[in-house]
């Protein structure tokens, strides 16, 4: 017993001794994902600014119809454009349009919501599935003096019937899809495919405080010292803070009459908040975070030929943001709100004194400069900086690259320039004379990447190491290396693609993105090798596309670990496409996806349902007829391009199809008739032309195959297809001397192209 007492008492001193566990952490309690609490518990506190945004357009962007918010004459007013006179009737409180509907013949629609207001005013209209629609025909709310209070056809030279894409009730006028978010404040469009309807929703009908600040109750619940309060006592409870600007102020350089920023501006958080309204993109969820990269939610069109001019002005309606990126301004730190009040929406200051904020009017607001007496248009920095082009017919929107003019690449590239917008009588190398008399040396600017992105929109000689010096400068915009990129995937080799491979790693999301299309076409080994680390990028417009790309063989030579990443990625990228399955381009691209991985059957099934969406969208009838031919049903392919053509007679694409298809079925002449049309249809495609030409030299027509090319040749110069039938058939044809001048042209174009140097290695070989 003395023993076990021993024992015992040394057993509990042990015990004493050490220091006893620590007790398990606490698990962390989740705090409420913030909610909206809507722009009058904000005006509680921020009456100043609620006082400044009432009334703005961010207020008035969207609203219900009804006698405050319609600008629009409904006093049984009229309106007659393509044959159909359309009548704008009042009802006691209800505004009616009788109008064309899908079918053609006038019926009765009720407006139901008013969409935005100055300078033009459109309506909604509610269909079924949940859909609204925007009437084509809009008001005109500018003062009657400067052409306004009318009604107007936003196509007024296309002629738009029912049935027409841009008919009203069509999809490219949907609301729920292609202008909601922009108008109203956290718009989830809520598109079920099984059923194809919506459920759109939003927290406020506007463009209110939060569309811009996120939800707000965490702030306010630390404003008002409420719950659980002191867990933001750090933040505030802010989804996000707008505050680049605070403490921020602009010193005056005496040298320059310019002035720089006094710390550098270290994020985008407010140029990405006003990108997702004021940039083209296509929107790849409903789950925006506040404060998280523009592309993991949206994924903005870059400086896209047809779009943008070759130097980088607006074109097409892209809004600000690419224009934007490409400034110096940007570049030296300038954000949105230096320039326009976020609340008001107002200029900070009137005419060019928002400029002289930060540009000394001695220096820039006078004559010496400007080259135009005071009050004259010219004396006015936007117009000569910020040319006006103007869109939706009545809507004059300033170009924000911000760019000295530059009438010289106007003469050389034939982009336009402020210099002659003005002066309408003359000449572009007038006013490029004018410029060097002023200046007295070469003209420059802050953008110069326009005969690099010339020479690559036409493949013209130099054009890869031009748009390669552009990639590789530091000194350019992300966005326009991002937009050489993409011009340069057309002349990609080997070389090339080894060095837009290194882009990969920038540290730009748009080019990392660019870089992963431009490789999405290369080898499989190469794809795998490249692209596979990018499936973890945290940016998730990189990764997914990164995952389409490696779609198919590239998949299979993934590692376990990389697999894993892959199939979480592809399943975003999936539900990207499914969000946006509401458009025949959702479908096109999960189909694309189901081809590339061999699931044909499900290509079948996702361009089925694009024609369903979209009759007109020829695309999905081309690809539908190209499964049907890899899987030996040239009958299903020819019927399906038939119904593409009966849906759209003028198709250059479904007549080229179709000829391939009718001479892989030996009906030649039916074969040359299709491809003709084609090249008739589409002169500018010289690969049509090229194809057109090698069916007619098989079919014995040679001279005519030549001058098929000859004559797309003076179209589209530098196209490699047209070169080397023209090298091939001029040498066929004993015109020795016209083959080795094409091929040394080829040469020219693709140094490094072994094709090409063994085709004038032949021909070199050969007498003539």
């Amino acid at each position: 017993m003395a023993a076990l007492a021993t024992m015992t008492s040394l057993f509990w001193t042990q015990r004493a001794q050490t220091p006893p566990e620590p007790p398990p952490p606490a698990a962390p309690i989740a705090v409420a994902a913030p909610h909206y609490a809507g722009a009058a518990v904000c005006a509680s506190c921020h009456d100043a600014q609620h006082t400044v945004w009432h009334g703005s357009d961010h207020d008035h962007a969207m609203n219900v119809a009804d006698t405050t918010s319609v600008l629009g004459d409904f006093n049984d007013a009229k309106f007659t454009y393509a044959g159909t006179t359309s009548t704008f009737i009042r009802r006691a409180d209800k505004f009616i349009v009788n109008t064309d509907g899908p079918d053609g013949q006038l019926h009765d629609y009720e407006i139901g919501y008013t969409f935005g207001v100055y300078p033009l005013q459109q309506y909604l209209i509610d269909f079924s599935g949940g859909r609204k629609q925007a009437l084509s025909i809009a008001w005109d709310s500018r003062a009657k003096e400067e052409g306004g209070q009318r009604w107007f056809h936003l196509y007024p030279n296309d002629h738009v019937k029912a049935g027409d894409w841009l008919h009203w009730t069509n999809l490219s006028q949907n609301w729920n899809f292609t202008c909601s978010e922009c108008h109203s404040t956290d718009l989830r469009k809520n598109y079920d495919p099984a059923s194809n309807t919506y459920k759109t929703t939003w927290a406020e009908i506007d463009v209110a405080c939060e569309a811009c600040h996120g939800p707000g109750s965490n702030h306010v619940a630390w404003a008002r010292k409420e719950g659980d309060w002191r867990r933001f006592e750090v933040d505030k409870g802010l989804t996000i803070a707008l505050d680049e600007r605070r403490g921020v102020t602009w010193k005056p350089v005496v040298d320059t009459g310019n002035a720089t920023r006094s710390t550098p501006r270290a994020t985008t958080l407010e140029i990405d908040t006003c990108a997702r309204c004021h940039a083209r993109t296509s929107r790849l969820t409903d789950d925006y975070v506040h404060g998280q990269s523009l592309l993991d939610s949206h994924r903005p069109s870059r400086l896209d030929e047809g779009s943008y001019w070759t130097d980088g002005q607006m074109r097409g309606e892209v809004y600000n943001w690419g224009a934007f990126l490409q400034s110096k301004m940007y570049a030296r730190g300038v954000t949105c709100s230096d320039c326009h009040d976020p609340h008001s929406l107002k200029l900070r200051a009137a005419g060019n004194a928002v400029c002289a904020q930060c540009h000394q009017a001695a220096t820039y607001d006078a004559p010496s400069h400007t080259h135009h007496a005071a009050g004259m248009p010219g004396a006015a920095c936007a117009n000569c900086h910020m040319p006006a082009t103007t869109y939706m017919v009545v809507d004059r929107r300033h170009d924000h690259s911000m760019r000295i003019p530059r009438p010289d690449l106007s003469v050389k590239l034939g982009t336009p320039n402020a210099c002659t917008a003005c002066h309408t009588k003359q000449s572009a190398q007038w006013a490029a004379d004018a410029i060097a008399k002023w200046t007295g040396k070469p003209p420059s600017g802050y953008q110069h990447f326009a005969e690099a992105f010339q020479a690559g929109a036409t493949g013209a000689p130099g054009a890869r190491d031009a748009l390669l010096a552009v990639i590789s400068d530091a000194g350019q915009p992300a966005l326009v290396r991002a937009s050489a990129i993409d011009r340069l995937a057309n002349w990609l080799t080997a070389a090339t693609a080894a060095k837009v491979a290194r882009t990969l790693e920038d540290s730009d999301p748009s080019v990392r993105l660019a870089a992963v299309e431009a490789l999405a076409n290369s080898a499989p080994e190469v794809r795998q090798k490249e692209l596979a680390p990018l499936l973890s990028d945290p940016v998730l417009a990189v990764r997914i596309e990164a995952a389409r790309a490696l779609a198919g063989p590239p998949e299979r030579m993934l590692t376990p670990v990389q697999r894993t990443s892959f199939d979480t990625a592809l399943a975003e990228y999936v539900a990207a496409q499914t969000y946006n399955s509401d458009r025949p381009e959702g479908h096109m691209n999960l189909g694309n996806l189901a081809a590339s991985r061999s699931d044909l059957d499900g290509a079948i099934a996702h361009y089925t349902q694009a024609t369903a969406l979209d009759p007109q969208f020829i695309a999905a009838y081309v690809n539908l007829a190209d499964v049907y031919r890899a899987t030996g049903k040239e009958v299903d392919a020819q019927m399906t391009l038939h119904q593409g053509l009966a849906a759209d007679p003028r198709s250059a694409a479904l007549h080229y199809a179709l000829g391939l298809a009718l001479a892989r079925q030996k009906a030649r002449e039916p074969s040359l008739d299709e491809l003709r049309k084609a090249v008739q249809l589409a002169p500018n495609d010289g690969h049509f032309a090229y194809v057109f030409a090698v069916a007619l030299n098989d079919a014995g027509q040679h001279a005519e195959a030549l001058d098929v090319l000859r004559t797309a040749l003076k179209v589209s110069q530098y196209d490699r297809d047209l070169l080397i039938g023209l090298a091939y058939f001029s040498q066929q044809a004993g015109d020795g001397a016209a083959a080795h001048r094409y091929a040394r042209l080829l040469r020219k174009l693709d140094p490094d192209n072994t094709e090409f140097v063994q085709l004038e290695q032949q021909i070199d070989g050969s007498a003539y």
